[in-house]
């Protein structure tokens, strides 16, 4: 299976006050299946993996339903307010769901960038681990220390870092970013997506660019701790669906030690499966 480990859904009708503005007028628009159903099939991906945007569960309920009705949405990661009283029993409910495979708070967007640290997201850490839930780390590198606290309490839970934890591509920046991203790959229940790359990249957007950063993390996690996504819509405001899926494929290719064809299978399709537990096609 070929298999795009994050992308999204949304309306712009639930998200009045929320991201994206106007300006991004790539972006500002609803976006469903129809939408992203052509670029799927142009470039053979059989499934996905649909990830919140929004801190509602609300929006979670409606991706399960959108997921439920769309065969190839293999997976949901909704979202949870990790420090809600009612947390775990909110877990709880939302795990009888059976496409929804994780969970993901939105930490970029808190103004502490210690709040996952936290022992009060402990119960919730607990929950998902009940339920076989994993845990999608939408982190900047500023956080990287901060998740990489929260991960060492909780061994047993499975983890991806978003993005890469998005690091300063368009100025060129590898440190901190290498180290702290060292410390998380040390875990070994940490995973990390290959993903939201462009986007951080500004004008540069050539191979050469983006090399030394897809190296650093095939050296920091291998080949089976590293899922492809796509992270459109958003990838619409730097390229195309084809363009980054073939940059990708592109990219790997030329990894040091060079991947075995396994290994390329892995990457784009069967460490997503794994992770998240996704049906076969």
């Amino acid at each position: 299976m070929r298999i795009d480990a994050h992308q999204h859904f949304w309306r712009l009708a639930d998200r009045a006050g929320q991201w994206p503005p106007p300006v991004l007028a790539a972006i500002h628009r609803d976006f469903g299946p129809e939408d992203l159903a052509p670029h799927l099939s142009a470039c053979g991906i059989d499934a996905t993996v649909l990830v919140q945007s929004l801190p509602s569960v609300e929006d979670t309920r409606w991706m399960l339903s959108v997921a439920a009705a769309t065969p190839w949405v293999r997976g949901v990661v909704g979202w949870v307010d990790f420090k809600a009283a009612d947390a775990p029993a909110q877990i709880e409910a939302l795990a009888r769901e059976p496409l929804l495979k994780g969970l993901r708070p939105m930490l970029q967007d808190l103004p502490d960038d210690d709040w996952i640290a936290d022992p009060a997201c402990d119960p919730a850490a607990r929950a998902m681990q009940r339920h076989g839930l994993v845990f999608d780390a939408l982190v900047l590198t500023r956080q990287l220390p901060a998740l990489r606290r929260f991960a060492a309490r909780h061994p047993d839970l499975r983890m991806v870092i978003d993005h890469a934890a998005k690091p300063l591509i368009a100025h060129g920046e590898i440190e901190p970013w290498w180290s702290d991203l060292a410390a998380l790959a040390a875990l070994p229940q940490v995973h990390c997506k290959v993903s939201g790359l462009l986007t951080e990249a500004g004008d540069c957007l050539d191979d050469a660019t983006l090399r030394p950063y897809v190296q650093a993390l095939w050296d920091l996690f291998g080949p089976r701790r590293l899922l492809w996504g796509s992270d459109w819509p958003v990838l619409r405001l730097a390229a195309d669906y084809a363009g980054w899926w073939e940059q990708a494929q592109r990219l790997a290719r030329q990894l040091v030690p060079a991947p075995t064809p396994g290994d390329l299978d892995a990457l784009f399709g069967g460490n997503a499966a794994g992770f998240y537990g996704l049906s076969p096609c």
